[in-house]
């Protein structure tokens, strides 16, 4: 318990300092959005090139948990999307709703838990997790959100538009341009390798105050009656379900795939289990903003996801470890 909370903490600090700057005026809700394209398209970029050029490629291409991991991350998807879709919530809701259900928290909190935790070991299973939610799953939930008015529209223009969502996502370009440099054995010269890393360094605490500062925007929104009060029942249960549907799917599957003898081992399982018990990627707040999406229910459902699971991820380390 300790452990997560020394992890958890300066997440909690950091989105509180970002609600208490837009709440008392220092920070505009004007420059929300231009926070929110800073991580978006420089910072994050560069902390995933990071990521994909400090791996192994070996580490990349650990087929049993690709393919254990993709297919949760499937049924998640579409099981959240199908639940989700009402009057309220459409195409674009549903689909990033969705996105928090399957994408947990594996870079910000996921590694430096689980190498605590399980050792060094185990930060390869977690960064090919968020390799596969970075480039698919992400790339999945951002071309159904494109969805929205298809019937209108036709089935053409909705396919241009989710085409054109996924190629304009810079986050799977990132990991692959770093994957790349990667393999080649390629380093960039240190003034741009600096950049790179201040850059990478930023985008952590500024996608956190952001979240922040998008909840404090949505409260004054609703009580100047310019927005919506999200409903309990449209991002609670979203949040339980990366909490304890996601992990028990990955469980479930990944032993199923192992008694019919898939190559993936019990200790890259239980990595696996224990990357998906973490709370919601807080990323998804930053494509939620950039595609137009109810940021405010997206960033309640982290922030909800994230207090919860100081106990059940401890819960599920008790159970796993």
């Amino acid at each position: 318990m300790l452990q997560i909370f020394v992890i958890t903490f300066p997440f909690f600090a950091l989105v509180l300092c970002g609600y208490l700057a837009a709440r008392r005026g220092m920070l505009p809700i004007e420059a929300i959005p231009g926070l929110n394209g800073f991580v978006l398209f420089f910072a994050l970029p560069c902390m995933l090139y990071r990521f994909g050029a400090s791996t192994p490629i070996g580490q990349l291409l650990d087929a049993g948990v690709f393919a254990t991991w993709l297919l949760c991350a499937l049924i998640t998807v579409g099981f959240t999307v199908a639940v989700s879709l009402n009057a309220r919530i459409g195409w674009n809701d549903a689909s990033f709703g969705a996105l928090v259900a399957a994408f947990p928290n594996s870079g910000f909190m996921g590694v430096p838990l689980l190498v605590a935790i399980m050792g060094a070991v185990s930060a390869g299973p977690v960064i090919l997790t968020m390799v596969i939610d970075m480039i698919v799953t992400t790339s999945l939930c951002i071309a159904l959100s494109r969805l929205d008015g298809a019937d209108e529209h036709g089935a053409a223009k909705a396919f241009k538009k989710a085409l054109k969502g996924v190629l304009t996502n810079p986050m799977p370009w990132a990991i692959l341009l770093g994957a790349m440099v990667s393999v080649l054995g390629w380093q960039p010269p240190k003034p741009v390798a600096q950049t790179i890393g201040l850059l990478a360094d930023a985008a952590s605490p500024v996608a956190l105050f952001t979240i922040g500062a998008v909840l404090a925007r949505a409260q004054m929104l609703s009580k100047a009656g310019h927005a919506a009060v999200p409903v309990l029942r449209d991002y609670l249960p979203v949040a339980l379900f990366k909490l304890f549907l996601h992990p028990l799917l990955v469980l479930l599957v990944g032993a199923g795939l192992i008694s019919l003898g898939l190559p993936l081992s019990r200790f890259a399982l239980t990595v696996m289990v224990l990357t998906a018990a973490l709370p919601s990627a807080s990323n998804v707040s930053l494509l939620a903003e950039r595609f137009g999406a109810d940021n405010g229910r997206i960033a309640r459902i982290i922030l909800v996801s994230t207090a919860a699971a100081f106990v059940t991820f401890s819960l599920a380390v008790s159970l796993m470890v």
